[in-house]
């Protein structure tokens, strides 16, 4: 066997759907000495990280945890766990990740009514009444951050339907998490869960979640045994709670990450950091326009932090994306599903949200647009973004 090549990641400005830009702490956090999974320091950081995971999804749950995979395996964990084979379960589809939701159910046996809106809209409680009316759901599962599409969806009036006609609701806050207000407590939602490589900017490998008690009565109450041995919250619990019983061998190092991640949010301060991404994506927003470049999602429910934007005609998508990423450093998102090759997704998630790369990306297109002859105001995008920078010092 011949030798490896030596490991050489190139250095990127991290600017798509996730992962996001990594803050330097987070990174050396991740490389401090390893422990065991059942070492005293170890568990104290776990209660540790648990009480700022509370922080940041707003609520007093006490089963709140980062579970070891992606923010799918947080999707598959809040489903699973309160799901039974013949379980209704209403899910609302605007994008790739509601359609994600719905086969993960199904595959949990759920009987699943889909209600749909069009790519880039959101729902209203009126979208909802009928369906929860006839289907008597027992989970209803909504994306409140849309990543494949911007969208920006209100929580707090649908959490009000869904309780009134008996049910729980689950929510994915994958994208939301860090970047925007998640109040669990406050909206009441029963079940939540996220992930470590948005606006947390921690490498992706642990997925947030969090169950009221509400949604714990029912996971405790099951008549059958959890779909998935690895995810299942009865057991998890034991780990997580004062028993320590011993489940699985927890990713140590990514616990460093996310702790670090966490302690980075609540330095700076969870009102700031919203401040923060709103006022880059208003920057950007107003340097795109300069461009030319439209929003996907309607005005109203675009995310601060995944930007969807239509491609301006005559501009080739991926000759755009592999400049940016050859020549400046720079990775954008392409369109996923219905929108493959007719939006750009673009991230400004938790590090990654800086005046900085809001001005390098701006200053990347205007080349690269001029040099396929995209007619537009040269420096238009600049100056927009500025001007929304200095307003902002004034204020």
């Amino acid at each position: 066997m011949s030798n490896a090549p030596p490991l050489n990641p190139p250095v990127r400005v991290l600017l798509g759907p996730g992962p996001s830009d990594i803050h330097p702490r987070v990174l050396q956090a991740i490389g401090k000495p390893t422990v065991g999974h059942l070492d005293p320091y170890y568990l104290q950081l776990m209660d540790e990280m648990r009480e700022m995971l509370r922080g940041v999804f707003r609520t007093k749950n006490e089963m709140t945890l980062a579970i070891s995979g992606t923010g799918s395996a947080g999707m598959e964990t809040a489903v699973v766990n309160v799901i039974e084979p013949g379980d209704a379960m209403v899910v609302c589809v605007n994008g790739v990740f509601g359609a994600r939701m719905t086969d993960v159910a199904e595959r949990a046996g759920a009987k699943v009514t889909k209600v749909e809106k069009p790519w880039g809209e959101v729902f209203s409680v009126d979208d909802l009444k009928d369906t929860l009316s006839k289907a008597k759901p027992k989970v209803v599962g909504i994306v409140m951050a849309e990543t494949s599409t911007g969208a920006w969806q209100p929580i707090h009036e649908i959490a009000d339907l869904v309780h009134d006609a008996g049910a729980m609701l689950l929510v994915d806050t994958v994208t939301a998490l860090g970047g925007l207000p998640v109040e669990v407590d406050k909206w009441g939602i029963d079940i939540v869960y996220s992930g470590t490589q948005k606006c947390l900017s921690c490498p992706p490998g642990l997925a947030p979640v969090t169950f009221n008690e509400r949604a714990m009565d029912v996971v405790l109450s099951r008549k059958t045994k959890v779909q998935s041995w690895y995810l299942d919250l009865t057991m998890l619990a034991k780990y997580w709670g004062a028993e320590r019983v011993y489940h699985h061998t927890a990713p140590i190092n990514m616990t460093y990450a996310l702790y670090e991640a966490l302690s980075l949010v609540h330095e700076e301060g969870l009102e700031a950091c919203f401040a923060r991404h709103a006022l880059n994506h208003e920057a950007l927003k107003a340097g795109l326009a300069a461009l030319g470049i439209r929003y996907a999602a309607a005005e109203g429910h675009r995310l601060p932090m995944l930007n969807a934007v239509h491609i301006p005609e005559g501009i080739d998508d991926a000759t755009i994306r592999r400049e940016l990423l050859t020549r400046f450093g720079i990775e954008i998102g392409g369109g996923l599903g219905a929108f493959k090759g007719k939006v750009w997704r673009i991230g400004l998630m938790g590090y990654g949200s800086r005046e900085n790369n809001v001005l390098l990306l701006l200053g990347a297109l205007e080349q690269l647009f001029t040099e396929q002859k995209h007619k537009f105001e040269h420096g238009a995008s600049i100056a927009a973004a500025t001007q929304v920078y200095a307003a902002a010092t004034k204020t």
